[in-house]
């Protein structure tokens, strides 16, 4: 989203990209409960989870993730220049706290699926039924998904899911749990 300045929303480019759809197809209209919210907006964290600057430090919210209130951070697990590598944690609405994706990219293939992410403390995970309409934009996206990155939507967001957590799971919570305690 660009302001009166020109200043880009992020500086994520892919999440500015993402910005100028939603701009153009609004806030949930392409994802089910999701919607890009104010970049690096710490106080859900500060609110919920921890006020310790060592935890907000290393987290960038971004995204609503459900209507409910659960949202979507960056997680600066090092200092890697381009923060679109980083990967995308999840903060539950009704607790929990997991790793979602390895990468942004990787999460607009989970948007992709177009259902609500549901967390708690015991599990991360999408459902759609068979019968669920997809969002008003789903079509818009998907293509949008395919021209910007060549990418597809997630068929098995479970599978996605499991790699993210295989991979940064274990680490994550590790790293969180003394701000959480």
């Amino acid at each position: 989203m660009e302001n009166a300045l020109n200043s880009p929303y992020s500086p994520v480019e892919e999440l500015n990209l993402l910005m100028g759809l939603q701009d153009r197809l609004g806030y949930e209209n392409y994802a089910d409960g999701f919607g890009l919210t104010d970049f690096g907006d710490i106080s859900g964290l500060v609110a919920g989870w921890s006020k310790d600057s060592e935890f907000t430090d290393r987290l960038i919210p971004f995204a609503q993730a459900n209507g409910s209130g659960s949202f979507y951070a960056l997680w600066r697990l090092d200092d890697r220049a381009d923060l679109a590598t980083l990967p995308v944690v999840v903060f539950g609405d009704e607790g929990g706290e997991y790793v979602v994706a390895r990468h942004v990219r990787e999460l607009f293939q989970l948007l992709g699926f177009d259902s609500e992410i549901r967390v708690d403390w015991e599990e991360v995970y999408f459902y759609r039924g068979e019968d669920e309409a997809h969002s008003d934009c789903h079509d818009e996206f998907v293509a949008w998904l395919d021209e910007n990155f060549g990418l597809s939507p997630a068929g098995d967001p479970a599978a996605v899911l499991a790699a993210a957590q295989a991979e940064l799971g274990e680490r994550f919570a590790d790293w969180a749990k003394p701000f959480l305690s």
